[in-house]
């Protein structure tokens, strides 16, 4: 892996041209870890970066330094063709929608994630899905080119580590975890001003949507399987914003006897992207079959049937692993 590092740098070193993609519903991860890499680049290297979001960008993550930076793709000109295009916790290729044009006709591409279905679609690929976030991979990259690590880079990652753990209570919670938690509390990060930042902002609306979404859940097999979808009519209602779901998913997880959780959400295009959480059950056969990609305990996919279709073809294959 130390060797992937090393020609990582290598390529910056030759890259006059650089672009960084998350994935498109950006997470802390993609976010936290695009905007790291973006600034460590620009530090180092003093190379400019274009750091790309895909879709919306949430306004739940803007406490994160320089959140300002990023654009979105259709504000990239499509015809440019870029030295070095980076990706980060971006498990699969289609995650990057039209940015993976752009990505595909770069004259290099890295891949830097830690979904264990990734299947490396980078010229270089730095995957390590032991690692419980992408920041943390970050992390073990920069020591490794003996950078010092600032402040707001600090922050980027420590809010990568913290939304990819769940406030540090997921299955990919490791010592490893809170020993950099740990060191980057060193390099002045304020666990309470970043855990208030992030999970202790919502606006009202965004409350009442969630308690909305989680009133009209529906259980399955004796309550082992929670569903709620979310139709465009909703959203509307509420005047919700993609970001508005975040978190729901895993507050239908904590019923004491679900197994399985998901939000099916309705998108613009007719389609269905689906969320799922479980407890003990691995999800990746399942979200697999319907072209999706993810962790054991957290998934996802996008379902190309409406969301009447899309629940009962989920239901059912969810069903089928519930014993």
């Amino acid at each position: 892996m130390k060797n992937n590092y090393i020609e990582l740098k290598n390529l910056i070193e030759k890259s006059d041209s650089i672009i960084v993609f998350s994935h498109v519903n950006p997470d802390g991860d993609t976010l936290g870890s695009n905007i790291a890499i973006s600034l460590m680049i620009e530090k180092y290297f003093n190379k400019k970066v274009d750091s790309v979001y895909v879709g919306n960008l949430p306004v739940l993550y803007s406490y994160l330094p320089q959140f300002n930076r990023f654009k979105n793709v259709s504000d990239i000109d499509s015809k440019k063709i870029y030295d070095l295009a980076i990706a980060v916790d971006v498990a699969s290729k289609d995650r990057m929608v039209l940015g993976s044009v752009i990505y595909d006709k770069a004259k290099n591409s890295v891949n830097i994630d830690h979904h264990k279905t990734n299947i490396g679609y980078g010229k270089l690929n730095i995957i390590d899905g032991d690692a419980a976030c992408v920041g943390s991979i970050l992390y073990k990259i920069f020591k490794e080119w003996n950078f010092a690590i600032t402040k707001d880079v600090a922050r980027c990652i420590y809010s990568s580590l913290m939304t990819d753990t769940g406030g540090f209570k997921y299955e990919n919670t490791t010592p490893e975890t809170f020993i950099l938690a740990s060191e980057l509390v060193k390099l002045g990060v304020s666990p309470t001003q970043e855990y208030r930042a992030c999970y202790e902002t919502k606006p009202q609306s965004m409350v009442q949507f969630q308690a909305y979404v989680v009133s009209n859940t529906v259980f399955y097999n004796e309550g082992t399987i929670a569903f709620s979808k979310i139709t465009r009519s909703d959203m509307s209602k509420f005047n919700a914003s993609d970001d508005y779901t975040e978190g729901i998913v895993e507050v239908l997880r904590t019923v004491k006897t679900v197994e399985i959780a998901a939000i099916l959400k309705e998108t613009k295009e007719g389609y269905t992207k689906v969320s799922l959480r479980s407890k003990t059950v691995d999800l990746t056969p399942i979200v697999i079959d319907f072209g999706g990609g993810g962790h054991s305990f957290a998934a996802g996919c996008t379902i190309k049937k409406p969301i009447a279709i899309a629940f009962d073809k989920l239901l059912k294959r969810v069903q089928s692993e519930i014993k």
